[in-house]
């Protein structure tokens, strides 16, 4: 199976503009992102921006990109896009977050596993919650699993509901488990979804993943331990830096 890591990387973020070019101990968080990727066992790896900005520091680091339509509305879309750019026979696609410049190869090479098997059409990871402050969050995504490990729902709210008890038993009595935003597409199941229309529980929740369970398709979901940083604000990259400062040796 070849597989190719897509990262989306738009310059005009609300909360936080140019972000992909924000610096981490020497390196644009970009950099950091596509030399992660590498290290994992994907065949390819290219970023998907809408920037000119973005695309020089792409090349200046030695880096594939593709320049994408700037008024995608997600980037399940841009990676679509992407996809059809780059051309070649790829079997499945792995959607990389731009704004994760430590994320764990080891986490894509988990759902690169997941996407290969014959009966998996979408593919992601959780990791059991253990604060308190996380379960109860409206900016952390709950999930809950069948079975057979896809997933049933996605929420913002806590999932499963613990009738009769006091929120400070919740993690003592259920397990609860965060979804990790890292996505595998086979690469027909992501031409599909991006033709899909938004649906009224993803509307609800403002969870893009919620429309693929609508229209009927399975997110097979791996457990992992692991979880790397996101950067949505200029106090995220305080912490990256920091982190940087303390755990690299570059």
């Amino acid at each position: 199976m070849k597989v190719i890591g897509i990262i989306p990387s738009r310059y005009a973020s609300t909360r936080f503009p140019s972000k992909p070019l924000s610096m981490i101990k020497g390196k644009t968080m970009i950099q950091r992102v596509w030399e992660q990727a590498w290290k994992s066992k994907l065949d390819a790896v290219v970023v998907a921006t809408d920037d000119m900005r973005i695309a020089d520091e792409v090349l200046k680091f030695g880096g594939q990109y593709v320049l994408t339509d700037p008024n995608h509305r997600s980037g399940t879309d841009r990676c679509r896009e992407a996809m059809y750019m780059v051309g070649g026979q790829y079997d499945a696609v792995v959607n990389i977050q731009g704004d994760e410049p430590f994320i764990d190869p080891e986490q894509i090479n988990q759902v690169i596993e997941l996407i290969g098997r014959d009966d998996t059409q979408l593919a992601s990871l959780a990791k059991r919650i253990e604060e308190e402050d996380e379960l109860f969050s409206p900016n952390v995504v709950k999930v809950v699993m069948d079975k057979q490990g896809n997933a049933l729902y996605f929420s913002r709210n806590p999932i499963p509901f613990m009738r009769n008890l006091d929120h400070d038993k919740w993690l003592q009595k259920g397990e609860f488990y965060k979804h990790i935003g890292l996505y595998a597409y086979k690469t027909e199941t992501l031409c599909k979804v991006a033709e899909m229309q938004t649906t009224p529980l993803e509307e609800a929740e403002s969870l893009e993943q919620l429309r693929w369970l609508e229209n009927g398709l399975h997110i097979r979901m791996g457990i992992t331990q692991r979880e790397s940083i996101s950067i949505d604000t200029q106090e995220d990259l305080e912490k990256a830096i920091q982190f940087a400062q303390n755990q690299l040796k570059e």
